[in-house]
């Protein structure tokens, strides 16, 4: 029988999970580890593609195994597996612990002084948190899940619905031992255009976000209908657009699209490994240094900047991360000053903070925990306006919706953005959709030309599936909630006269 909603899965709850990690963790400590964690996951990813509304691809993988994590002479060592015995698992504990013995070796001779140590975290004993969703998508028929997978009135269509189901068990040698599991989705369609009398052709995709929720989404959670009835219109007013004449505007940019410039731009740039030089990898390091905390000016008095643990349906959303630590939520950025940074036990004690804010993730059992993005949010204003109502305050200006390419430099400064619509704001009217649209600027510039936000009702949790991180490397999922918001005196770009220079 499937789960009912927010009940943990039977066949993860029969595996000896307990069994397992006693016997992990106990040889970790007869070897002398300081600290010893043991993580066994389940994860079940399915794909269903389609083309022109015949499926053209589909998948449907489980990985399941284990990992213990250990520090022994202050150096870190790690092993999984994926005999599901105990003898196994203490097995897999010796080969931690001789990593850690061999790593503890490599860093003296190297003259490396530094010793690994983790922040405290109170132990939580025996805790289950399952995430908020009513249908599990794996318990839907595959013909009802491609059935939603169609678009009328166009030339071409792609669509793709990816679904996860993640188990995971925790225990460590502190006596904290947790249960999870977290559904996720991400709906998407790409359709295509074409004019018959010239060749031209535009693409544009779908706006809905990918989501920690399950099969209710598609049937109730999303007007999904009513966007894919709008494509074909929207798709036809590109075709005829005008190309963008660059230079400074004033952006209403919609969450659609800010979404992805807050992950780029803030989310990155307050990981504090990377703000501490520890981590580069896929995204760089941060120009938000350490000892620019409470003094460096990220943007205008109205950016408030979150991040969160424990929103429901964010894609980053848990109980308890992979080291323990409960789910959380703090401040980033307060009143335009950076205030905070996303932390996990390791960074927390090398920045002599007290706690993890709970960051720690590991996107498989054959994966060590890295710190990893939380859902990181801009705060809408409690009485700001409707989209509308921000439109109709600027006089020359665009209006951006969706997002499609990005670039930004190693330490998250400096960027350029594109979207999936771009309409000409006329004294505050729209004006018809434009083309070839880019923005550029640095971050700081960016968000200290923030003059207005949206409202509450404007607000929407954005997001993406595949944040990469580490080497090697790793994929987590992640949301990002903000209002619509203006911005004043962006440079906007041409993005065909950008190319042909």
């Amino acid at each position: 029988m499937p789960a009912a909603p927010h009940e943990l899965d039977e066949t993860f709850r029969a595996l000896p999970l307990h069994a397992l990690a006693d016997a992990a963790l106990a040889r970790a400590r007869a070897l002398g580890a300081e600290h010893a964690d043991f993580r066994l996951e389940r994860v079940r990813s399915a794909l269903w593609q389609l083309r022109d509304a015949r499926t053209s691809a589909t998948a449907d993988t489980t990985d399941l195994g284990y990992a213990v994590r250990v520090v022994h002479n202050g150096a870190w060592g790690f092993a999984s597996g994926v005999d599901l015995t105990m003898d196994a698992a203490a097995r897999v504990a010796g080969q931690a612990v001789a990593m850690a013995r061999l790593s503890a070796k490599v860093a003296k001779a190297a003259g490396a002084g530094e010793r690994v140590e983790l922040a405290d975290e109170p132990v939580h004993r025996d805790r289950t948190w399952v995430s908020s969703y009513e249908v599990n998508p794996f318990d839907v028929p595959d013909a009802e899940k491609t059935g939603l997978l169609a678009a009328p009135g166009v030339a071409h269509v792609d669509a793709h619905l990816l679904v996860a189901q993640e188990n995971k068990f925790y225990a460590d040698t502190a006596g904290t031992s947790t249960t999870q599991q977290r559904i996720r989705l991400h709906p998407e369609l790409t359709a295509v255009a074409v004019d018959p009398a010239t060749g031209d052709f535009e693409s544009m995709r779908t706006l809905a976000p990918p989501v920690g929720r399950g099969w209710e989404y598609l049937t109730g959670g999303h007007d999904w209908d009513g966007e894919l009835a709008a494509l074909p219109e929207h798709l036809a007013g590109k075709l005829r657009a005008p190309s963008v004449e660059p230079g400074a505007y004033d952006l209403v940019i919609d969450p659609s699209n800010l979404w992805l410039t807050i992950h780029e731009s803030v989310g990155h740039a307050t990981e504090l490994d990377r703000a501490l030089g520890y981590e580069a990898a896929y995204a760089g390091t941060s120009f938000a240094t350490p000892d620019r905390l409470g003094s460096l000016v990220y943007g205008s008095p109205l950016m408030n900047v979150t991040g969160d643990r424990t929103v429901e349906h964010g894609l980053a959303t848990v109980g308890y991360d992979d080291e323990g630590v409960a789910a959380q939520s703090w401040d980033l950025v307060t009143d335009g000053i950076l205030s905070g940074y996303q932390l996990d036990r390791r960074t927390a004690k090398l920045a002599g903070l007290s706690r993890s804010n709970g960051c720690a993730f590991a996107d498989s059992p054959g994966h060590v925990p890295v710190q990893r993005m939380a859902n990181v949010s801009l705060r809408p204003a409690p009485d700001g306006p409707s989209t509308e109502g921000l439109i109709s305050g600027v006089e020359r200006g665009i209006y951006l919706v969706g997002d499609r390419s990005w670039s930004i430099d190693m330490q998250r400064y400096n960027f350029q953005f594109t979207q999936q619509r771009a309409f000409l704001i006329r004294n505050g009217r729209l004006a018809g959709q434009l083309r070839d649209v880019a923005y550029q600027a640095t971050t700081t510039d960016f968000w200290g030309s923030l003059t207005a936000l949206g409202g509450p009702q404007t607000y929407v949790l954005g997001g993406a599936f595949n944040c990469g991180k580490a080497q090697p490397g790793q994929l987590a999922a992640v949301s990002h909630g903000c209002p619509a918001a203006v911005f004043e005196g962006v440079q906007v770009l041409n993005t065909t006269q950008e190319a042909g220079r």
